[in-house]
């Protein structure tokens, strides 16, 4: 038994003892923690719009993993809900941190109580994914930042776990109606239209703050709301948590003073739902409200940041009630679904395939050339190409109906290149029930899920959240109408037409076994990959700078002065990132003088920060890092400079050496 387990218990009894078996005035234990989980900086592929070109070239904002824990004070019953700004958690980092909790922590955390979301940035390295889909534009797996995640993910988890204290949770919920847009209105106009009518607008527009206390004190808030981490394009290189991420560290850094070195920080985590047809790119062409990607990712970020404030410091109803949770791993390529949640007849999922829309992109993001949404033939080249490459069965091809299979992307030996055994779960703290689903949910198809949890729960909850991008990860899931419109997002729903009703179904009776008080049923054999990883990465040979020049040393010097609203830039002699990642550090400072030493006022974790890595000479090793800050209106006057910290591999013996270089003293007015 854990110190933490016999804590609760004691606590437990302590209270029955004396206010005589009276509830709490404090009903949880509250633990909040954050951590860094930044891969690889430079000349790795970024992960989510799969383009090889697109590949992490320094840091615009560092990504992070933001882990709440609540423990019912009766039961001793607890959940994690970590939310981490990556692409997607891939099953294979899930397996990692569970075994690492285990290793630290025993049975107390588990596939059944912790919930891994992600944000769905698609400004992050790639390469953390243990199927080969994944990993193909990343040219194989990255351990470097594979690690970095799973550790970040652990330590945040870490200072939560010891962070519980006595605390309370507040749930309020508005809608945002100005940061998403849908993508897919030809698919989505598909629905039945009284279904459409009973929602009201072809966006989902609700978002569910939750306020986190410790006694009196305000430690934490998350916030769920649909809209895509599509804000910066695919030209970006710099790793950026996109628009929830920048919600986040306005929170967080600009409101309530956190600068990411305590364990007492206050964690905002602005966290994703059924964003499978949702944009923040307003004007449906990749960009919007404007054309510029910082300030779109901003305005985007801030309007998220605003109304969470709004329900956050508004009418809030404080959850009561018990701590409890059901999962299971479900074979979703072999799943019969009842006629209930399929058409009125018994049907049955495929193994993954994906359509030739795959190939075509979104409206807000064309992808290649010869491939069109809602073309039901696909493209015949590419068809008998993928058919080569990633052959499939006839009896597949016509399982997937409607879709023109472009990759099978199941029926591969000796793995299938995308997993098919997944999590699903549903977590319950008093009142709400949030589900935790491992897929891209279009806005109906979340709708229709939150409503079938709801319906098997009862009485006894009144608010559904829907997380997807949780805890493992299989493409898309859209409603059977938008399926047979095989846009972008149906040619992604990896087990054919009836995966919402397989998934549908296994809410169903997960909500069924947490509302009666039974287990969740048997699970399916999860296959873990840790060891049948191959990657094509070339890792660093060596460093060198230029003759005459040393590592630290500026290779461009700031101006003698600035005014508050100008850009610093200062370039020096470094190494590759890759050498140390500064887990939880920072390539770069700037600094200002307040008359007795030198103090930081924005790191490579900071919105008006950039750290650019370019390469110079390939042959000879050379390489410089080009640190931006725009300086803030705010600014005080007076004195600044800026430090890079960099590290590099020596040639001669291959070990790594720190380095440090810091420019002129300038003025800021």
């Amino acid at each position: 038994m854990t110190n933490s387990v016999r804590f609760v218990r004691l606590a437990s009894v302590l209270g029955a003892i004396l206010v005589g078996g009276a509830a709490y005035a404090d009903p949880f234990l509250v633990g909040r923690g954050m951590s860094d989980i930044t891969g690889e900086a430079a000349e790795v592929g970024m992960m989510g719009y799969g383009s090889t070109s697109q590949v992490t070239a320094g840091i615009h904002m560092r990504q992070r993993a933001r882990a709440f824990i609540v423990v019912d004070q009766a039961s001793g019953r607890r959940m994690v809900f970590v939310n981490n700004d990556l692409g997607m958690v891939f099953q294979g980092v899930q397996q990692a941190v569970l075994r690492q909790l285990q290793a630290k922590y025993g049975n107390t955390y588990g596939p059944e109580n912790v919930i891994l979301s992600a944000t769905h940035t698609h400004g992050g390295p790639g390469g953390h994914s243990h199927y080969a889909l994944y990993n193909f534009t990343t040219y194989g797996f990255n351990k470097r930042t594979f690690d970095a995640i799973v550790s970040g993910m652990v330590a945040a988890i870490d200072k939560a776990h010891r962070d519980l204290k006595p605390g309370s949770i507040a749930i309020g919920k508005g809608e945002l109606t100005d940061a998403s847009n849908n993508r897919s209105m030809q698919a989505y106009l598909r629905n039945p239209q009284a279904e459409r009518e009973r929602w009201g607008r072809n966006i989902d527009p609700e978002m569910t703050v939750l306020r986190f206390k410790q006694g009196s004190a305000d430690v934490g808030a998350i916030s769920w709301f649909a809209t895509h981490g599509v804000s910066m394009t695919p030209t970006n290189r710099l790793i950026t948590p996109d628009n929830k991420g920048y919600a986040a560290w306005r929170w967080e850094h600009d409101l309530k003073g956190v600068r990411y070195n305590s364990d007492a920080d206050f964690v905002a985590a602005f966290a994703q739902s059924n964003a499978g047809d949702m944009t923040p790119n307003l004007n449906l062409d990749g960009t919007g409200p404007t054309a510029n990607e910082l300030e779109n990712t901003r305005i985007i970020g801030e309007r998220q940041l605003q109304k969470a404030l709004s329900i956050y410091n508004g009418a809030l109803e404080a959850l009561s009630g018990t701590v409890d949770y059901r999962q299971r791993y479900i074979d979703f390529s072999r799943v019969t679904v009842a006629g209930g949640f399929a058409d009125g007849v018994s049907r049955s999922t495929c193994p993954a395939a994906i359509g030739s829309a795959f190939a075509a992109g979104t409206e807000d993001g064309r992808g290649l050339d010869g491939f069109n949404e809602g073309d039901l033939a696909g493209n015949p080249f590419f068809t008998a190409l993928g058919g080569v490459i990633a052959p499939a069965p006839q009896w597949v091809r016509d399982c997937h109906g409607a879709k023109p299979v472009l990759l099978a992307t199941g029926t591969q030996s000796p793995f299938p290149w995308s997993p098919e055994v997944l999590p699903v779960s549903i977590v319950r703290i008093g009142q709400l029930a949030i589900i935790a689903a491992p897929a891209e949910f279009t806005i109906m198809a979340g709708r229709r899920v939150r409503e079938t949890v709801k319906a098997a729960l009862g009485d006894s909850v009144r608010h559904v959240v829907f997380a997807g991008y949780s805890n493992a990860y299989a493409g898309y899931v859209t409603t059977p109408e938008e399926y047979d419109a095989q846009h972008y997002e149906g040619a992604s729903t990896h087990f054919g037409k009836w995966t919402l009703g397989a998934y549908q179904q296994s809410f169903h009776e997960l909500a069924t076994a947490l509302r009666q008080g039974t287990s969740a049923g048997s699970n399916a054999a999860v296959r873990d990959l840790t060891n049948n990883q191959m990657s094509f990465q070339t890792g660093v040979v060596l460093d060198n700078t230029p003759v005459f020049k040393s590592f630290g040393d500026v290779e461009r010097q700031a101006n003698a002065s600035y005014l508050r609203g100008q850009r610093v830039e200062v370039s020096f002699w470094t190494g590759h990132p890759k050498n140390n990642l500064r887990q939880n550090g920072t390539f770069l400072e700037v600094q200002r003088w307040d008359g007795t030493t030198w103090r930081t006022v924005a790191t490579d974790g900071d919105w008006n920060t950039t750290y650019r890595w370019e390469r110079v000479d390939p042959v000879w090793g050379t390489s410089r890092a080009v640190i931006g800050w725009d300086i803030p209106a705010t600014a005080a006057t007076g004195q600044y400079r800026i430090r890079h910290y960099g590290d590099y591999k020596n040639g001669w013996n291959g070990n790594v050496y720190g380095l440090t270089g810091t420019s002129r003293t300038f003025q800021v007015n």
